[in-house]
């Protein structure tokens, strides 16, 4: 399982350094796409395959269902790390995800998240101010903490 959050930069070629224990379960081949909310999302493969197969069932006669597949298929690439252990992030999910410089990585139980700090921090605020909403929307869901 993937959790915490952790402080990264971006340097000048494009590279960037996850966290060790997060290389660990990534393995040494793994899958970065565009994610929701304008960040990241890394999958180790195991995962991928399943999150492949799950969507492979959604109905293509739904435009929102063909439209949900392009954009998380078409901005897939498969990453290895290189010698010092970083990965080298394409331009597109680079621009997508509004990443420059300063990054925050997050566990997120099944996967990885990139994040551009300062979307990031915007994120997070506007989200810890609704974060007992939230709660009580999934304990009306059956979900308990």
């Amino acid at each position: 399982m993937f959790m915490g959050e952790f402080q990264h930069s971006i340097d000048d070629k494009g590279r960037m350094i996850i966290p060790a224990k997060f290389r660990e379960l990534l393995g040494s081949s793994f899958v970065v796409t565009r994610g929701l909310d304008q960040c990241l999302f890394v999958y180790p493969e195991e995962e991928w395959g399943l999150l492949e197969q799950k969507l492979k069932t959604l109905p293509l006669m739904k435009s929102d269902a063909r439209a949900f597949s392009r954009f998380f298929f078409s901005g897939a690439t498969e990453c290895e790390w290189d010698k010092q252990g970083r990965v080298n992030l394409p331009a597109n999910l680079k621009k997508y995800a509004k990443l420059e410089k300063e990054c925050v990585v997050l566990g997120v139980s099944n996967r990885v998240e990139i994040w551009s700090r300062e979307l990031w921090e915007q994120y997070f605020q506007q989200s810890e101010d609704a974060f007992n909403e939230i709660a009580e929307k999934l304990v009306d869901l059956n979900f308990e903490f």
